[in-house]
């Protein structure tokens, strides 16, 4: 199922650049672009959209002044040109943050961490009592996106600028992200990263000892400093 897409901006250049991004990503799908508070409320209560992009520094009436005034709002994401901003950002609960100029990948993250927490959270009624569908990601490779079911996932390495995802089920996937990034979007509860290059599924994990982990047909070094982590995070699987 897509997620339903609103951009409100009053800056035309940058709602053609959120619809374009849009376009380019499989599961979303932009219902409207709105230049203004006012056409976006209508919108919301006419299209109930899954996702709202909302600048936050608009004439007549802020993003965030918008968003306190809504009942029942989307998941959102706030994109402006300032940066003090961000504080009204982690106040509201939005989903991410993105600053002006937005590039893809930037975008790709944000929008990874609204399918994150939509499949996961089991509120969010367009998600899992409509499909069923296990949590996933998507990740740009090749010109196109590629979704991966995190259940499906073994383990990442970084690679430099890249990573590459290792799946019991396909072959492995390099894409240009930092792991660090990934991190943040994978469940704390299924993934542990146990070393500064490897993230590994918890529950794929045949062996470990306090230096090594077997998962698959690999032998993974666990990394001094991610050692405590590591043994918290396997004991809380037992």
């Amino acid at each position: 199922m897509k997620l339903k897409c609103l951009l409100v901006d009053d800056e035309p250049e940058a709602l053609e650049v959120l619809a374009s991004y849009i376009e380019m990503t499989d599961h979303l799908e932009l219902v409207a672009k709105c230049g203004n508070a006012m056409q976006a409320l209508q919108v919301l209560h006419q299209q109930r959209p899954d996702l709202m992009f909302l600048d936050i520094k608009m004439p007549k009436l802020l993003g965030t002044d918008f968003l306190r005034s809504l009942q029942n709002p989307p998941q959102v994401i706030f994109t402006t040109a300032y940066r003090e901003y961000a504080l009204d950002g982690f106040e509201l609960n939005v989903v991410d943050y993105l600053l002006k100029p937005i590039s893809f990948d930037r975008f790709l993250k944000a929008v990874n961490k609204v399918s994150n927490t939509e499949i996961i959270n089991t509120t969010h009624v367009h998600t899992i009592p409509a499909t069923g569908e296990k949590p996933f990601l998507y990740f740009r490779h090749d010109r196109k996106m590629v979704k991966v079911m995190t259940n499906d996932i073994l383990y990442i390495e970084s690679v430099k600028d890249y990573i590459k995802i290792i799946t019991r089920s396909a072959k492995p996937l390099i894409v240009k992200q930092t792991i660090s990034s990934l991190d943040e979007m994978l469940p704390d509860t299924d993934f542990v990263r146990i070393h500064r290059s490897y993230i590994v599924a918890i529950d794929k994990i045949r062996s470990y000892t306090p230096t090594l982990i077997e998962i698959g047909d690999s032998e993974l070094p666990i990394g001094r400093l991610f050692q405590k982590d590591t043994e918290r995070a396997l004991k809380m699987r037992q």
